[in-house]
């Protein structure tokens, strides 16, 4: 079990919603005596992003400051992953994981980049000073979390940045530094933890990185349900295919919670229950509310816990950890409902 942990004072102070008011939790079913572990840092906060810009660290400060505010909230359990010095040796276990899913030339130039006090991965994902390690303790987040579920057969949500469903092999995009999702499925088979995991990636924006890590490997299914068109005009439509146990499910701009039921129950659950993942991880973005500057689905704060509740009907050994929402106020209820989802009995 993974040690106990409360966020500092200084998350709960400044988690305000754009309009400066806290963000507001919806009540829904009953809750039962199990717990949720979250999994957290101050250190994700140091992510620099610079003015403006979308994915920013007051996203997790509303975030932290709606579930510590919340009635269940003393049915959480935090944790906080240590921050693991960066190594140049190979036996480094964080350094192994991370050259699961990218190559070590890449891995270097994003260290550089950072030790040189930062600069630009693309146009819209900047490096700072502290980002290779903050993305490094992301990694071991996503790591923790996976752990943390596989021994207690209970979801878990990873409130960590940056996000990394877009990063590929070769170079980071879209926010994106290092793949944490697909980092803690190899993982998780290369360690024998699992011998078939599913990953949802239910964020607006097709998880373009996510995929070509996986696509090939056959203990590994993916599925990703995302707006079309939309950066970054991948993940093709298409029906599972029987080599790869891949899924994409593109939705027009304008689709509601009730095209996203539709697509779950038809095609979706049919797909994960064939595949019978014995490790369920979900690439949780919330960018598909309907206030999220970045796209055009008008998903509800509601359709989340819905949407949590359908997927834990395949398995309950789930870590859902944090890609995009930055509408603040939808992305704190979302979460919100995601962890109520996770406790409702």
């Amino acid at each position: 079990m993974l040690s106990e942990q409360t966020p500092s004072t200084e998350v709960r102070a400044e988690g305000r919603t754009e309009a400066g008011a806290e963000a507001q939790p919806v009540t829904a079913g009953p809750i039962d005596d199990g717990a949720v572990t979250i999994v957290y840092s101050d250190e994700f906060l140091l992510h620099d992003t610079g003015w403006g810009h979308p994915e920013r660290p007051d996203r997790l400060r509303a975030i932290v400051a709606a579930l510590q505010t919340a009635p269940f909230a003393d049915r959480l359990r935090w944790h906080s992953p240590q921050l693991v010095p960066a190594s140049d040796a190979p036996i480094d276990p964080l350094t192994q994981a991370l050259r699961r899913a990218h190559e070590p030339d890449y891995i270097h130039h994003v260290r550089l980049l950072a030790n040189r006090g930062g600069g630009q991965l693309e146009v819209d994902t900047p490096i700072s000073a502290r980002s290779y390690e903050v993305a490094r303790l992301a990694v071991q987040a996503w790591l923790d979390g996976m752990d943390e579920a596989i021994a207690t057969g209970q979801p878990v949500f990873v409130a960590a940045r940056p996000p990394g469903h877009h990063a590929l092999r070769h170079r980071g995009m879209g926010f994106c530094l290092f793949a944490n999702a697909a980092i803690a499925a190899l993982t998780a088979l290369e360690a024998g933890q699992a011998q078939r995991v599913a990953i949802v990636d239910w964020d607006v924006h097709h998880g373009n990185g996510t995929e070509a890590i996986v696509r090939d490997h056959p203990q590994i299914a993916y599925c990703s349900i995302h707006q079309s068109p939309a950066y970054p005009g991948t993940g093709r439509p298409g029906v599972a295919d029987r080599d790869y146990q891949l899924l994409n499910l593109p939705v027009p701009p304008g689709a509601d919670g009730s095209t996203y039921q539709a697509l779950v129950e038809a095609q979706l659950l049919p797909f994960l229950r064939n595949f019978d993942p014995d490790l369920l991880i979900i690439s949780a973005g919330y960018d598909a509310n309907r206030d999220d500057p970045l796209a055009q689905i008008h998903l509800q704060p509601e359709d989340y816990g819905w949407l949590t509740r359908s997927l834990l009907g395949i398995s309950r050994r789930m870590v859902l950890g944090l890609e995009g929402g930055y509408d603040l106020n939808s992305l704190a209820r979302s979460v919100y409902e995601t962890i109520l989802a996770c406790l409702s009995s």
